[in-house]
This record gives C-alpha cells, sequence and structure tokens, in this order.
C-alpha cells in the first residue's frame, strides 16, 4: 500500500496563534472541540536555538567583552606606569643625553676635498665644532620617555 508524502506544516518559530495540528497520513477528527475567544494574541513561543543562532550569540558577547576589556586593561597599565618612575636609560644615546653629529661623526670639523687633490678642514657647521648634538629622542635627559611623555599635544584654539 502507498503511503501519501508528508506535507510540511507551515509555522512560524516565534509567533503561534493557535495550536495547530500536524497533517499526518491518516486523518483523525479532534475528540473535543475547543472554541476559542474572537480576539486571541499571538503568544510568544520559546527560542528554538540552532547552533548557528548559538555561536552568534556567542561571538556578539565575546565582542562586547573584548570591545569593553582591552580598554580597561590599556588603562589601568597607563596608570600603573604613570605612579611607576622612569629609570630606562635612552636608547638612541646610550644615556648620555648627547648624540654624535652625523655630519662631522664627533669630531667637529668636517673635511672637504677640493679639486686638484686639495682638501680644506672647517668647522662643522651642524654641531658647530662641538662633535656632539642634544639627543631629540630625551631632550638631554639620558632617560627613555614613556610613548605618551614623546608626543607633544597642541591645543588647536
Amino acid at each position: 500500500m502507498a503511503m501519501a508524502p508528508l506535507v510540511p506544516s507551515l509555522r512560524s518559530s516565534f509567533l503561534l496563534s493557535s495550536p495547530q495540528t500536524k497533517l499526518s497520513h491518516s486523518f483523525k477528527p479532534p475528540t473535543t472541540i475547543k472554541r476559542e475567544s474572537v480576539f486571541s494574541y499571538p503568544r510568544i513561543r520559546a527560542l528554538e536555538l540552532d547552533q548557528n543562532t548559538i555561536v552568534a550569540i556567542s561571538v556578539g558577547v565575546v565582542s562586547v567583552a573584548v570591545g569593553i576589556g582591552i580598554p580597561v586593561f590599556y588603562e589601568s597599565r597607563i596608570d600603573n606606569s604613570a605612579k611607576r618612575e622612569n629609570t630606562q636609560p635612552c636608547f638612541p644615546c646610550n644615556g648620555s643625553g648627547a648624540q654624535q653629529c652625523r655630519f662631522c661623526t664627533g669630531t667637529g670639523n668636517v673635511t672637504v676635498v677640493l679639486g686638484g687633490g686639495e682638501t680644506e678642514v672647517s668647522r662643522c657647521i651642524n654641531c658647530e665644532g662641538a662633535g656632539t648634538l642634544t639627543c631629540t629622542t630625551c631632550q638631554g635627559t639620558g632617560i627613555q620617555p614613556r610613548y605618551l611623555d614623546r608626543r607633544e599635544f597642541k591645543d588647536d584654539d
């Protein structure tokens, strides 16, 4: 005996205004007839959560937590570093506060080769003959500045 194919029932997983009977291969008349009121409002049923919905909700919750957690973490680290004394020596000048002049390589004099094998030695105009310049990273203190200390924030007004 051939069976009739199942007819899929159309339903919403969120709203259900009245209980629906599922169609099957055999029809059974209802034993009791319930009269519903003329004005029936849809009832909200429990959500049916599948794996994709759970993953999407989890990703959303983790995103919000990370979006709040990272700034809070960095703010606490900034506050803690501001309380500590900075004693790290400056990297470019090795804590001396002065850097060697690039033009005269620390001699204070610049040698210029002229035509015909002649040379001329003159005082370096970059360091004015000192051979060193004040370190631009630490401004001569010899202490490596923290990141925000290196930046100069100017008001545009």
